[in-house]
């Protein structure tokens, strides 16, 4: 999308066919990665691997998102958006048949990392179809309502287990029908697709960081969020004495949140501005770090987790929503390929850093850990607004 294009009569129009396609596209990818974590962890567990090398082998998906992202750009221009898309589909689902075909965690190592590698250009270019096709004055709403569909899509993913087991290849058949279909749904509206951005100058993943540090900082602080409430809540919560089904049933909250409340996000970006609204999520997170152990124990703690879950993922979604205010053509790849890449650099960095907070000063450096991460973002951000 052109700035010209922004202010045409046809601004408003929404192109609800290649909108779908794209949206579906990424929720159908969603599944197959939402399934492919807990399946593969299932499974080691029973092979009596050590948690290290689980954990050793689930960061290698991660690993080959941050590989990837730098390549993304240029590959884009050559091989075309959709025929990258559809090629990606297709070597994800054959990565996923050598997984289930050699279950072994010393060979999954470089598989699940090739799985990463392969997913992510994926994600990247659906998004910035997404963000090129979406009218200015509904950007907020639409990149909400996306992410919360991609969020329930990772949520199935565990949940499709409940129906085809963690043994044998049933499972891995549902991951693999999956990433086949992505493709499929890719070629079904590829004449609708918009082409990948040319305009511009050509703006490498690396430049795209002098661009806007802010807001690929504000990115690896969504996924250190994430990751770190996924991974270490259990910890956290088990140290209070909290059981098992307790806790998690408070993370199934902060995931209904997250997949909830991103639409609310969106319309209150469009009406207020998304870097004052990124600036009310990030407080509202502060805010339910300094609240969790006072409510642990309490029935606030629901409501305070199914919020804090929504805001810490709003901070994502608000940064696509920048981004699209902000960059246009190859800057727009670009830039989604850097959000990838940080992703992958929070989810990674994240949780480690964390749990040696945790063996340093107790249970409590998980809510310290993240409200530190809030403040620094928060004070940031108001400086960015007094600048500008």
């Amino acid at each position: 999308m052109t700035a010209e294009s922004i202010t045409s009569p046809h601004a408003d129009r929404i192109p609800w066919a290649a909108m779908t396609g794209i949206i579906a596209t990424v929720t159908v990818f969603a599944v197959a990665q939402g399934l492919t974590y807990p399946l593969l962890s299932f499974i080691l567990e029973r092979q009596g691997t050590t948690s290290g090398l689980i954990g050793l082998s689930a960061a290698m998906t991660p690993l080959g998102f941050i590989v990837s992202a730098p390549f993304i750009p240029a590959l884009s221009r050559r091989v075309g958006g959709a025929r990258l898309a559809i090629l990606c589909s297709i070597l994800a689902a054959l990565t996923l048949i050598a997984i289930a075909w050699k279950q072994d965690v010393w060979a999954w190592i470089p598989l699940r990392f090739l799985l990463g590698f392969f997913a992510n250009p994926l994600y990247v270019i659906s998004e910035t179809w997404l963000i090129s096709i979406t009218p200015a004055p509904r950007r907020g709403r639409i990149m909400g309502l996306y992410s919360s569909i991609v969020s329930g899509g990772f949520a199935i993913g565990p949940l499709s287990l409940g129906l085809a087991g963690t043994e044998g290849w049933p499972p891995f058949i549902i991951g693999i029908a999956a990433f086949l279909l992505c493709g499929l749904i890719v070629l079904a509206v590829a004449p609708r697709l918009p082409a990948t951005p040319v305009e511009g100058k050509a703006t490498s993943v690396g430049g795209f960081f002098a661009l806007a540090p802010l807001l690929l900082f504000a990115v690896f602080a969504a996924a250190a969020f994430e990751q770190i409430l996924l991974s270490l809540f259990a910890v956290y919560g088990a140290a209070l004495g909290s059981g098992e089904e307790r806790i998690a049933s408070l993370i199934t909250c902060f995931i209904a949140g997250n997949a909830a409340l991103q639409i609310l996000l969106g319309r209150v970006a469009e009406r207020f501005g998304s870097t004052r609204t990124m600036l009310l999520c990030v407080l509202t997170c502060l805010a339910s770090c300094l609240l969790l152990p006072l409510v642990f124990d309490a029935w606030l703690i629901w409501p305070l987790v199914f919020t804090w879950g929504g805001v810490s993922f709003g901070i994502y979604t608000l940064s696509l929503i920048q981004l699209g205010e902000r960059f246009t053509g190859q800057a727009l790849i670009a830039g989604n390929a850097a959000f990838a890449l940080v992703w992958g650099i929070g989810g990674i960095v994240g949780s480690p850093a964390t749990g040696l907070a945790m063996q340093l000063i107790g249970h409590q450096g998980l809510p310290s850990s993240l409200a530190l991460l809030s403040c620094i973002l928060a004070v940031l951000l108001i400086a960015e607004r007094r600048r500008g």
